[in-house]
């Protein structure tokens, strides 16, 4: 079972904490990924908005232009048939047109409900994987020299209870949560001597979005995906230094 720290209680960011940084956001569109997107412009930073509904990320462009934030970017991008090419490209462009990343944030996630693995179907089961680790894995790869430009950049990985202590039931979405904290394990440490780019994994505890639906008909406990929201921002900004390697979580 993977320790678990506790992200600060009732933490309240500068307005300026992200201040003429580059962020990109994966599952921009909706859920925790949108909440975040809109959370870093408040903060100050140039959100990246990456998902695969082009209709939705120009919602949440037009909701962070309406508040006064940064102008945002928008990246179409459908994470469950990307590949090692497309993520190339998108690294290619955000170099271009900003020179460098100083955040990295993994909110997109796959999951479609509960089930026995001895019943998982494989084209869940692979699209699942590819989502929910291949998909973080590939990107990280191919913008680290991104971050590694800006100095001060860090990588949030969005966990789950169900990864870091097996539960029954949760399939490919709890294997693939297990294997995203490994992977960010392994990453610290490799990039612990260079110092220049941080990378933790988050659970933010049950949030009210369509994607726990799938699993929960009564929201019950979930919260608004804004709460959860601001954990990534703390791990994203510099109030979070020197924290690397680290399992963090919001639940009580």
């Amino acid at each position: 079972m993977t320790a678990v720290a506790q992200v600060p209680r009732d933490y309240a960011p500068a307005p300026t904490l992200l201040k003429e940084r580059v962020i990109l956001i994966t599952g921009a569109g909706a859920g925790l990924g949108r909440a975040l997107a809109l959370a870093c412009a408040q903060a100050g930073a140039t959100a990246i908005l990456a998902g695969r509904t082009v209709a939705k990320l120009e919602a949440v462009y037009d909701a962070i232009k309406a508040a006064g934030g940064a102008e945002p970017a928008i990246y179409p991008l459908n994470l469950a048939g990307a590949t090692w090419n497309d993520y190339e490209q998108l690294a290619a462009t955000l170099e271009r047109e900003f020179g460098r990343l100083d955040g990295l944030a993994h909110c997109a996630a796959h999951f479609k409900g509960f089930g026995p693995l001895a019943e998982a179907d494989p084209r869940d089961w692979l699209e699942t994987l590819q989502v929910n680790l291949t998909a973080p894995f590939a990107l990280t790869r191919h913008c680290l020299p991104l971050l590694e430009k800006s100095g001060d950049a860090a990588v949030a990985l969005v966990s789950d209870a169900c990864g870091r202590r097996g539960k029954a039931y949760a399939g490919a979405y709890g294997v693939s949560k297990f294997a995203l904290e490994g992977l960010m394990q392994t990453w610290a440490q490799e990039l612990e001597s260079a110092a220049r780019v941080r990378i933790n994994t988050l659970d933010p505890g049950p949030m009210d979005t369509a994607l726990r639906r799938k699993g929960y008909a009564d929201a019950g406990d979930a919260r608004d995906p804004a709460l959860a929201a601001s954990g990534l921002l703390w791990l994203l900004g510099p109030d979070s230094k020197p924290a690397s390697g680290q399992a963090f979580s919001l639940r009580p």
